[in-house]
């Protein structure tokens, strides 16, 4: 355990010392002496943006729920924290019993952003764990790491001694009692290994070899010992009513980024829009019944006191029996005066029915993702929605009292040309003068319409992971083509960070040869590189030159066909055959229906959705 008076003192000059000192309803202490296995969970960012992620609350009181084991957390401290730990030389701790990251059995990361990479070095130079996995002895814990980044392991593959691809409930569980069983016998930190890798869908970088071509490409990458597969094939939950699923949430003493209870409807989607990589390795779509999120969405805002329901998933207006969902809860909470909302509306699933019941206890923002200025360039993406789909929508949100919109963009989309660019001013115009060609007396509110346009990054298993990226420089330009055609204070343009994007272009679709340069670029003083003010590009391009990593090679090249990239060796479920058909389709601008109108053969076996809707 730390020393108390140290963490006192430090954190009497900290900004936030509600980040570091845990205490927090539902929060779970443990007597660590009475515990067999224990795991630390870090989220390598902020307290605030950690708390937000349902992943880390459905984990932390599933493990807590398991006599034997602990969960506790651990997020990257801010500058100034750290700051005054390293001066009083502290070691990083857990929230719960202010123990030491190092005596823990597990260090778990859930990877969730690429820029968060030097952070996890952060943590581990923090807490007294040796970066490399082949620097670790039996008294180190085992780093392991999950989540969406996971399905591109390679730029981190050095530091990690297991990953977790797909989704961990249940894998998790299976990893602690087995490590319980070989503490309890005799321990061999390699035998432990060896057995966890003959599991579906874990991932021990250590027990392979890659080869590479002249031209800097990759040849090939074999297994090294017996007990690795060739293809490493994702966690897949089947069932999510019967999965575990948290009654409880931890309530921060600080506000965060999503102050609320998160109910998850569904996961995977079933549209297929070909940038969404979230769309693609959370196949296939499962839902949760409406009588199963009634009945924890009650227990959450019992147990949490919060007055909002967000309704979570990748499209959430998807959801089938959304309407029935709505009302119930709304009748249920209206007279608590706890509120529904929508995170992100997409356009042709906008119900008003569903609005109407929304607001029956607050206005919240609308946010409509068109994601491309011109439905030639939407077509490509395939997002399946229309400008007429945008009228209908924002004409019904003006009509019944919203007066602010946010639209979402990308720039940078394969084959845009300006006049898709400049798409996304006409589009914020149009929604404009739906807003004032209106009856004096229907006007009401002070309008504004933001469009904000993200840089786009191709990412792993979409169609689009073959394609490169726009240069920084084509990013800008984009970027001002679009502010400079805006003459109207009352329409907002603002557009993402180019070098960030191309930063994090590079470790999206990255090799282990990255691995040095993250060092580097960590011992020169970069971390929280997904914050804008403390991002460091001048330092990420000396670091690149140092190590002789030329960047554009994994941003901005298009990729042959039948090129081995460095994700090849994961099964997502998905098949590259499809993934090719896709890409060959968005070049011609075709769109490919949403797989519930029947199946497309993505490749996913034993589809549950498969049917249903047809």
């Amino acid at each position: 355990m730390i020393n108390k008076d140290k963490l006192d003192r430090i954190l009497n000059k900290v900004e936030k010392p509600a980040r570091y000192i845990g205490m927090e309803q539902n929060s779970i202490i443990k007597d660590l002496n009475n515990i067999k296995v224990k795991f630390a969970f870090s989220f390598p960012d902020v307290y605030e943006v950690g708390m937000s992620h349902l992943g880390l609350h459905i984990l932390y009181n599933l493990i807590n729920a398991e006599k034997d084991f602990v969960c506790e957390r651990v997020f990257s401290p801010w500058i100034d924290m750290e700051e005054e730990m390293r001066k009083e030389n502290l070691p990083l701790f857990t929230l719960e019993n202010k123990e030491e990251v190092r005596n823990f059995d597990f260090l778990g990361f859930t990877l969730q952003y690429e820029m968060s990479y030097t952070n996890i070095l952060n943590i581990l130079d923090l807490s007294g764990i040796p970066f490399y996995s082949k620097d670790r002895s039996d008294e180190d814990p085992f780093v392991i790491a999950g989540g969406p980044c996971a399905y591109n392991p390679e730029p981190i593959a050095d530091f990690v001694d297991f990953f977790v691809i797909g989704e961990g409930e249940e894998i998790t569980l299976e990893i602690l009692r087995r490590y319980k069983e070989h503490k309890e016998g005799k321990w061999d930190r390699q035998a432990f290994l060896k057995d966890i890798a003959k599991l579906q869908g874990i991932y021990v970088p250590s027990f392979y070899k890659i080869d590479y071509n002249v031209d800097g490409t990759i040849r090939d990458m074999v297994p090294i010992v017996k007990e690795a597969p060739n293809k490493i094939k994702k966690c897949m939950i089947g069932d999510l009513d019967s999965m575990f699923a948290p009654e409880k949430m931890i309530v921060p003493y600080i506000e965060t980024i999503h102050d609320r209870v998160v109910l998850e409807l569904f996961r995977g989607c079933t549209r297929g829009c070909r940038f969404c990589q979230a769309g693609m390795i959370y196949r296939p779509i499962r839902e949760k019944s409406a009588d199963r999120l009634r009945e924890l969405a009650n227990k959450l805002i019992e147990n949490t006191g919060y007055e909002n329901v967000s309704l979570s998933s990748l499209s959430s207006c998807d959801y089938s029996q959304l309407q029935l969902l709505v009302s119930s809860l709304m009748e249920e909470f209206e007279e608590k005066k706890v509120g529904v909302s929508l995170p992100s509306l997409r356009l042709d699933s906008f119900s008003i029915d569903i609005l109407k019941e929304i607001e029956k206890v607050r206005k919240t923002g609308l946010t409509f993702a068109p994601e491309a200025g011109s439905q030639r360039l939407r077509d490509v993406i395939n997002k399946g929605v229309t400008e007429e789909d945008l009228i209908t929508a924002v004409s019904y949100a003006f009509k019944e009292g919203w007066s602010r919109i946010k639209l979402y963009f990308m720039i940078g989309l394969p084959t845009e040309t300006d006049e898709d660019v400049l798409g996304i001013k006409d589009l914020s115009y149009k929604v404009k003068g739906l807003f004032f060609n209106r009856p004096k007396e229907e006007i009401k509110g002070n309008f504004k319409v933001t469009a904000s346009a993200s840089c786009f990054v191709p990412k792993p298993f979409t169609p689009f992971q073959w394609v490169g990226q726009d240069s920084i420089d084509e990013f800008k330009r984009k970027a001002y083509l679009v502010k400079d055609s805006i003459k109207d204070n009352r329409v907002v343009f603002n557009y993402h960070d180019p070098e960030l994007s191309y930063t994090e272009a590079i470790f999206a679709r990255g090799d282990r040869r990255l691995s040095k340069a993250i060092v580097k670029a960590w011992e020169k003083g970069c971390k929280y590189d997904g914050w804008s003010e403390h991002f460091k590009f001048d330092l990420w391009m000396e670091t690149f030159q140092e190590e002789n990593i030329d960047g554009d090679f994994y941003a901005l090249r298009v990729r042959e066909l039948d090129e081995v990239l460095p994700w090849d060796f994961i099964d997502p479920g998905i098949s590259k055959k499809y993934l090719i058909k896709e890409y060959k389709k968005s070049i011609a601008a075709q769109i490919t229906d949403d797989c519930r109108l029947g199946c497309l053969g993505c490749g996913i076996k034993d589809c549950s959705m498969r049917g249903v809707f047809n």
